[in-house]
């Protein structure tokens, strides 16, 4: 985990009642804007990119880094539509929320398991 996750993961534990898509920031490791990216194309199935970058009102190249990040993550699909004069487009497409939850716990659970084998193994010496 790096410092900035570190930190806000902290951050989301200060808190009683956190902000869905914050929860999912910290957990996929991935910035506010690219969880942004995620919810508009939850509503807009099927966008391009200069849809997103349209919708967002960010520009094509951060619509893209965000969207390559949530292919990685496993939080997007994407489908190549041939056009009919040639040629193609990407379209993406959000992963179902049910799906994305079970993601969620699924990292939790296994962040979780790992800090209690910390706490387990540890013997009250200095690492």
């Amino acid at each position: 985990m790096t410092d900035r996750s570190q930190h806000r993961l902290g951050e989301l534990m200060e808190q009683s009642d956190p902000p869905f898509e914050e929860v999912m920031s910290c957990v996929f490791g991935i910035e506010n804007h690219e969880t942004r990216t995620y919810l508009v194309l939850r509503q807009r199935p099927g966008s391009t990119i200069d849809e997103l970058a349209d919708a967002l009102e960010r520009d094509r190249s951060t619509v893209t880094r965000s969207l390559s990040t949530l292919r990685d993550r496993g939080l997007v699909q994407r489908d190549r539509r041939l056009l009919d004069g040639g040629g193609y487009v990407y379209q993406f497409t959000a992963v179902p929320v049910p799906e994305t939850k079970a993601m969620l716990h699924e990292a939790l659970d296994a962040w979780a398991a790992t800090v209690h084998e910390v706490i387990d193994d540890f013997d009250g010496t200095p690492s």
